[in-house]
């Protein structure tokens, strides 16, 4: 295996990678941390065709040693910066080797050459100290002005918004 396999890479994701991300999400929190509140559980091929078809998502698989690991997005309007969301490292094998921050700079990097973006946000909750820690070693910092309240039956979880300039 040469080094480049073992390389974070980024393919677009498409409708051949509908079961595996599926597969990954085993409860409603479990998708609501992943994805927010714009799928219902349990996720559904037709949630994800309709998902991958919103002109600002831009979706991919994360490939390493290549083995389809992971989900990600940018997503992007005109006006606003790059958001990072939904990031999954949803092949339990490969979690907590450090792959986030792979993932993250690769994002990064797509976020500056194809929107020629200077800001990028993202979104976590702050019960998430593995997520929080991976990003604030990637250079992300907290937006104290962002904030707000999901309920997620009958628990308060606080999504915060964090930022870096590339």
């Amino acid at each position: 295996m040469n080094q480049k396999d073992k390389m974070i890479r980024l393919e677009k994701f498409s409708d051949n990678d509908f079961e595996k991300l599926i597969s990954w999400i085993a409860n409603e929190e479990e998708l609501i941390q992943f994805a927010g509140s714009i799928f219902n559980f349990p996720l559904t091929k037709e949630q994800l065709d309709n998902y991958i078809n919103i002109p600002e998502v831009n979706a991919y698989k994360v490939i390493y040693e290549n083995i389809h690991i992971g989900h990600a997005e940018i997503n992007f309007t005109v006006n606003n910066p790059p958001k990072l969301c939904r990031i999954l490292i949803g092949d339990k094998n490969f979690r907590g080797r450090g792959l986030c921050q792979q993932i993250v700079i690769a994002l990064l990097y797509v976020c500056k050459e194809k929107f020629s973006s200077h800001i990028v946000e993202l979104n976590v909750f702050d019960w998430n100290g593995g997520a929080i820690t991976c990003y604030e070693k990637v250079g992300f910092r907290f937006n104290r002005e962002k904030q707000k309240e999901v309920f997620v039956g009958d628990k308060k979880w606080i999504s915060l918004n964090m930022r870096i300039e590339i």
